[in-house]
């Protein structure tokens, strides 16, 4: 079946603007969260965006009445629709190309549930035109339940080699909070649209073994929503597509190592535990991944 991507709303009168925030939106979404999340884009300190937004297939009206609403109070939001569901990565993909035109710098991932703290865009452009050589910049983040409220934080290592060290193990950036410089697309590179998860991992390796520098602020610039079933909603497909990209970063990034095979075959078996297992790992991987950001 061939998309149909189309523009359904769209009062921007600029032909250049320095960034792009790129957002999706589906069936499943929670309105309430969709708002909060568009709001604290709008509201961002930092004002020379577009924000472009993805509808990928149909929604409710709840969502359809949010989104309205959101375009008639900010010219900067454009609306466009998908056809039918074809995924994050083929969205992004099609926001990439689409944004093109306005000839940006750099392209903000934002997600539908999540929340952006004001400064965030600011904190994260101003280093990226202060370091030129990174392409690729991402943050800390602060985890928050489905009445916001905090139930942890997701601190990742900050440096270039520290990142692409721990690559064949984990996927070390926090997706939601990343910042990418458009050279990176203008050069040809774009997500994998056949996958529907892991897309930003692989990514990621694919950059890395293309010589891109990547970035982490220790700042926390998002609030990134988890909900209860957050332990149980990996399913089989995401767990076996984690396993292959961290085989597949192992190969790309040349770091064959007996601890890097053995990790992975571990991580594969552990998500095919019950959910009480998986969280008591997931709260130790936490941990660890904190201390290890320290150094």
């Amino acid at each position: 079946m061939i998309n149909q991507f189309s523009i359904l709303h769209d009062k921007n009168k600029k032909q250049h603007v320095e960034s792009i925030v790129a957002m999706a939106v589906y069936q499943a979404d929670n309105a309430k969260w969709l708002r909060e999340a568009i709001d604290s884009i709008t509201k961002q300190t930092y004002t020379n965006f577009l924000f472009v937004i993805v509808i990928d297939g149909p929604v409710p009206q709840a969502i359809s009445g949010v989104l309205n609403d959101a375009v008639k109070r900010d010219d900067r939001i454009i609306l466009t629709q998908n056809s039918h569901n074809i995924g994050l990565a083929s969205c992004m993909n099609a926001v990439i190309d689409f944004s093109m035109q306005f000839k940006p710098t750099f392209f903000v991932r934002m997600d539908a549930d999540d929340i952006s703290e004001e400064h965030r865009l600011l904190r994260q452009i101003t280093y990226l035109k202060r370091h030129s050589n990174i392409s690729v910049l991402g943050s800390a983040l602060t985890e928050i339940n489905e009445s916001g409220f905090k139930v942890g934080a997701r601190v990742m290592p900050a440096s270039h080699k520290q990142i692409v060290r721990i690559l064949p193990r984990r996927c070390s950036l926090n997706h939601p909070t990343v910042v990418i410089r458009y050279n990176v697309f203008n050069d040809g590179h774009r997500y994998n649209g056949d996958l529907l998860n892991t897309q930003d991992y692989f990514f990621w390796i694919t950059l890395a073994s293309k010589g891109y520098i990547f970035r982490n602020l220790k700042d926390r610039l998002l609030k990134f929503r988890r909900v209860n079933n957050f332990y149980k909603r990996r399913g089989l497909s995401k767990s076996l597509n984690e396993f292959k990209a961290r085989v597949y970063a192992i190969t790309k990034l040349k770091q064959f190592s007996p601890y890097n095979f053995f990790y992975a075959c571990g991580v594969l078996s552990l998500r095919l535990m019950p959910g009480k297992i998986v969280k008591l790992a997931y709260k130790l991987d936490r941990h660890l991944l904190e201390r290890f950001g320290k150094h």
